[in-house]
């Protein structure tokens, strides 16, 4: 084969993962920036300050740091992220010495939230002391401000293969009443303290029981334990299930499983092994981490033929575009593989075939975005195509300012109708 059609292959499949995630759908208008050209960068921004609704931002010092940042560059990212979270955790930690409990809490909450995103774009290398500094000062602060919260909220750890995944059990209240419990988890790139701020927060108040819970390739797991992402996730939530069923407040009639980002896959692939669930909720729904950009068998042949020179243009994209960028290193980070090809050899590992999908027998939500840049929307509806059990499709389109990944910078919105969904499901009307 000649140098050029290796080229032009290796091109093809770049630009497929690269560009934005549309198919065949109609196109969303654009959502203008808040800060930041580049997508990427706005969208992080976007998930920073949508959790001011949940206590994890306030909007000034977020857009003030966001300012302080020259786009593409992941050391002033990681400064300003960092030197906020600093400066508000001294903030709660001279509440909290003065005796002011409340505002310790939501500043301690506020700074474990901004520590969170500081590693985000550091991942090229996982030897980078910051990125073990940064989260363990997120997950550290997270736990100070829990033992200042009204409700109960347990750090757990939950057996599995030989060592334990860390999580937190949180309750409306200390009463042992089984009530209706949601376990939640993360996809590519989350933590189970931002899980607070995006789900368990807006859950408590309608009643729930929240497990959240890191996997391998994610949090701690892979910061802290090294464990990296596999594909048949089922080996990783069935030991979470066989612990939430071990507690007297867990009633195992009303136990929901939800997954973010690329948790869609993970808790459908899960799903269609682990039948203890009652409800399931994939936001957003993913059959195929690769649905729409898929190389065909033809096309990894070739570029497996040289990968000196697939790995070379894979790297010469990735100089030229941050996304790319973001997603080869976290993705070689997070599934411990060390070149760009190797990463995507691993990430089209992560697909549920349609008989997988047709064995899923949980009463489903399947959450699909017009316009969400990273998965595109016939993948999303492609889980819920396949799915043979009691299910529902729930669109976010722009007319609720809804499009972006995983709703976010609507956090109201997607919590409202998901957890309508639950509430009618878990207790339907008699």
């Amino acid at each position: 084969m000649s140098w050029f059609t290796r080229l032009s292959c290796c091109l093809a499949l770049l630009l497929a993962l690269a560009l934005p995630a549309q198919a065949t759908e109609p196109k969303a208008a654009p959502i203008a920036p808040v800060v930041f050209s580049d997508r990427t960068y706005d969208f992080e921004l976007r998930r920073i300050l949508g959790y001011a609704l949940s206590g994890g931002a306030d909007l000034n010092e977020s857009l003030a740091a966001a300012h302080a940042i020259k786009q593409g560059d992941g050391d002033s990212w990681y400064e300003a992220w960092f030197s906020l979270a600093q400066r508000v955790r001294a903030q709660g930690e001279a509440s909290l010495a003065r005796g002011h409990r409340v505002s310790a809490r939501e500043a301690l909450l506020r700074a474990s939230a901004y520590y969170r995103p500081a590693d985000f774009f550091l991942h090229g290398n996982p030897k980078d002391p910051r990125i073990l500094r940064s989260w363990k000062l997120s997950r550290d602060t997270f736990r100070q401000a829990a033992r200042l919260m009204d409700h109960p909220v347990e750090v757990v750890s939950i057996p599995y293969q030989g060592t334990t995944l860390p999580g937190y059990f949180l309750r409306p209240d200390a009463s042992d009443r089984a009530r209706k419990t949601l376990i939640v988890q993360t996809g590519f790139d989350g933590t189970g303290e931002e899980l607070y701020f995006e789900v368990a927060f807006f859950a408590l108040p309608r009643g729930y029981n929240v497990l959240i819970f890191e996997g391998p390739g994610q949090g701690g797991v892979i910061r802290a334990q090294g464990l990296f992402f596999r594909p048949d996730w089922e080996k990783v939530v069935t030991p979470v299930v066989d612990w939430a069923l071990s507690r007297p407040e867990v009633d195992p009639k009303r136990l929901a499983l939800m997954g973010l980002s690329m948790g869609g896959y993970m808790v459908a692939r899960a799903a269609a092994h682990e039948h203890r669930l009652t409800a399931l909720v994939a936001n957003p729904g993913v059959l195929d981490m690769m649905a729409g950009r898929r190389p065909t068998p033809k096309q990894w042949r070739e570029m497996k033929s040289d990968p000196g020179m697939s790995n070379k243009i894979m790297r010469q994209r990735m100089a030229q575009s941050i996304g790319f960028r973001w997603l080869v290193d976290n993705g070689m980070y997070t599934m411990g593989v060390d070149t760009p090809l190797k990463f995507m050899e691993q990430l089209s590992r992560y697909r549920l075939t349609p008989a997988q999908a047709a064995r899923i027998r949980a009463t489903s939500l399947v959450i699909a975005s017009r316009g969400d840049h990273l998965m595109p929307y016939e993948g999303q509806k492609g889980l819920y195509d396949a799915m043979t059990c009691p299910k529902t499709l729930m669109e976010f389109t722009a007319a609720q300012d809804a499009t972006p990944h995983c709703q976010m910078g609507a956090m109201a919105l997607s919590n409202q109708r998901i957890f309508d969904w639950l509430d009618q499901t878990l207790d339907p009307p008699r």
